[in-house]
């Protein structure tokens, strides 16, 4: 992937700004999880300082990557569309101590960086996006499930004729 290396803090107190596109090509964590690696992610990274004077980013990630749907093993298309703030520490201390003061769920502190990798957190946050379980809503071809779903007669049906004809 080419990255870019940004000081974190410096962008967040700027209000600095980027946005672009990245292939999921060249996101290998992300083309992982996928059934292929067509597709682009757009993305945006916006610099902010937080009401109590921290610097933060808010990055942005959106598209259409394709995934493999765990019922019908068929791949299938799936938009992705999310934006989470960061807010940074220096350390694990301070970061630690953001969070507590913040005391918000929807709001991630993380250490922040002087040489800090955008494209990481670009990839980070597309793969978050991601469902655990991968699923159509309604899958639109069932033969390769139907064909696993063979009538056959339960084994234990075979253990009750068995048990029914033991003398007690």
């Amino acid at each position: 992937m080419s990255a870019f290396v940004i000081d974190a803090f410096d962008f967040g107190r700027s209000n600095g700004h980027r946005d672009g596109m990245l292939p999921v090509a060249q996101m290998t964590r992300l083309g992982k999880d996928c059934a292929d690696d067509s597709g682009d992610i757009a993305w945006s990274i916006d610099g902010a300082l937080t009401s109590h004077g921290y610097a933060a980013l808010t990055v942005a990630v959106s598209g259409t990557v394709q995934l493999v749907c765990q019922r019908c093993l068929t791949p299938f298309a799936y938009e992705i569309d999310s934006s989470t703030v960061l807010v940074l520490g220096k350390d694990d201390d301070e970061a630690d101590q953001i969070e507590a003061m913040l005391d918000d769920e929807s709001i991630d502190v993380i250490v922040g960086s002087r040489t800090c990798d955008m494209g990481e957190l670009i990839e980070d946050e597309a793969l978050l996006a991601l469902p655990h379980v991968p699923k159509h809503d309604v899958c639109p071809d069932t033969k390769l499930l139907d064909a696993l779903k063979v009538d056959k007669p339960s084994p234990f049906a075979a253990l009750k004729d068995a048990k029914a004809d033991t003398p007690n």
